[in-house]
């Protein structure tokens, strides 16, 4: 116990104190906000998951800081496998819960796992990994071509998988990964043209009809409130009822009568915004925003640059689903199944997020170490 005590105590004194007391802090308002919107289910189970999850997720988290993150930087390809192996899974064992169409998760028997979650992760090792490899010669053609079809992997995968907002997230990192390993401005603007001339044939010929309704619908949300822009209109109508104080907790009228859709997932924004009001919400943004402003602030005194994107990694994921979900909830943007970080109810998400602050706080721990560059 003594021992226990002793490398508890070193994990205290050398971690990275603030981000994780404010990852800390957002999940222990998840698990409140989850514990709300399912109260009407008269069951316990997602917040007991989410409640487990999270604490599996911590400790995960501080065993894999305890680690030079280096070690699992020069192991990419075990990541690649742990990572990529599960999704394969599911395109031919996977299972649709109740709700869904994708057939993106695993059925574990005693409960369900979504690979994609964990990919996450996995994907921010090894490109890291092949980015700071690569660092001193990157805006060559020969080295940034093999970097594209790496990063197109995971959004390509998950795409045909039928998750197309996890592969917007993919995309959304891969972008800011390359930016932050020096990836030339010219590129992303030849990248940009060739998404605007594009986009049309995407649109008419990628796109099924309800992907373009739920597209057409942001510019016209009162069109079909009773089709395809439901979930949007009940979102707003939530939002509304909060006002700047909120109904209250276990009193939100929509929230509590099982009328916000996916209300404990997807839309957890909403039924926050509900009974904890504008302000409630406001805590939300200024929570996420804080954990990314911290993955930057650990990423810019960090001394090797795998160490580097690795932050920027888990920045650009967290930022990139925060802006998507809220931008969902108040209509901004189309519906596409992305969940809120720290807050929606998912057991696979919260844990694997963990993993991610783990390695997060494992840079930090290790920011002083120098980073020895590979040129031709």
């Amino acid at each position: 116990m003594r021992r226990i005590m002793a490398v508890f105590a070193d994990f205290i004194r050398e971690t990275d104190k603030i981000m994780l007391g404010l990852c800390i802090f957002a999940s222990c308002y998840g698990c409140i906000a989850v514990f709300s919107a399912t109260h009407y289910m008269e069951s316990y189970r997602p917040v007991v998951v989410q409640i487990i999850c999270m604490a599996a997720g911590i400790a995960a988290a501080a065993v894999i800081s305890a680690f030079d993150y280096e070690r699992f930087i020069k192991r990419w390809y075990a990541a690649a496998v742990v990572g990529v192996i599960p999704v394969i899974l599911t395109f031919f064992i996977g299972f649709a819960p109740e709700g869904t169409d994708d057939k993106a998760w695993l059925d574990l028997g005693f409960t369900t796992f979504q690979p994609a979650e964990l990919l996450k992760i996995c994907f921010i090792i090894t490109f890291s990994a092949h980015l700071s490899y690569i660092k001193p010669n990157i805006n060559k053609l020969k080295y940034l071509l093999p970097v594209c079809l790496h990063g197109a992997f995971p959004v390509v995968l998950i795409h045909l998988q039928g998750d197309d907002g996890t592969a917007l997230v993919f995309a959304v990192m891969v972008l800011f990964m390359m930016w932050a390993a020096g990836v030339s401005w010219k590129y992303f603007l030849l990248a940009f043209c060739a998404a605007a001339l594009s986009s049309p044939i995407v649109y008419f010929f990628v796109m099924n009809d309800d992907q373009r309704a739920r597209i057409q619908n942001i510019f016209d949300i009162d069109a079909d409130i009773m089709g395809v822009g439901f979930q949007q209109w009940r979102g707003r109508m939530a939002l509304a009822n909060g006002g700047l104080y909120g109904q209250g907790f276990l009193k939100g009228d929509l929230t509590q009568a099982g009328l916000v859709p996916e209300g404990h997932n997807d839309f957890i924004f909403v039924s926050i915004g509900e009974e904890f009001g504008m302000l409630g919400c406001l805590a939300v943004i200024l929570l996420l925003m804080a954990i990314c402003l911290r993955c930057i602030r650990v990423a810019k005194i960090c001394n090797k640059e795998s160490g580097k994107l690795i932050c920027v990694g888990m920045f650009s994921m967290i930022f990139a689903q925060l802006v998507i979900n809220i931008g969902m909830c108040v209509s901004v943007l189309p519906v596409i199944g992305v969940t809120l970080p720290f807050f929606s109810a998912g057991g696979t998400s919260l844990a694997c997020l963990f993993l991610g602050v783990g390695l997060a706080l494992s840079v930090y721990k290790h920011r002083n170490s120098r980073t020895i560059y590979l040129h031709d």
